[in-house]
């Protein structure tokens, strides 16, 4: 069996091998530096969207989306999160699970001592 049996062994004899074979160098994870909110993408968008942040450190963030009223429409984050780039998709539907109409929306995000809001349209 020539230590094929052994777990521990050919877990190990595959890791250490894996760099050689292969030529992949793990990275080690950068955390960002500031904290950010990206344009959504696609915009305009339908039938859904994709919205992008980065928080540099562990923070209660509350991400919505609200109408040309100022009108809340949807919650898609109110949670703590770990540091790090993250991403959540907003398919056009309120809080109620109600298809909203084409219009322009605008997105806020509140993290920490960040604040930002940014415009995006639907287009049905």
């Amino acid at each position: 069996s020539l230590g094929v049996h052994n777990t521990k062994y050919a877990v190990a004899l595959l890791r250490s091998s894996l760099g050689s074979i292969t030529g992949v160098e793990m990275e080690p994870i950068v955390l960002p530096k500031t904290y950010q909110l990206s344009q959504n993408y696609p915009n305009p968008f339908n039938p859904s969207t994709e919205i992008r942040f980065s928080l540099p450190e562990q923070a209660n963030v509350n991400l919505t989306i609200y109408d040309l009223t100022g009108r809340l429409i949807a919650t898609l984050v109110n949670t703590s999160m770990a540091p790090g780039t993250h991403r959540v998709t907003w398919n056009g539907v309120d809080d109620a699970g109600r298809q909203v109409s084409s219009g322009v929306y605008f997105y806020l995000m509140k993290a920490g001592p960040f604040m930002t809001a940014r415009k995006m349209l639907l287009l049905r």
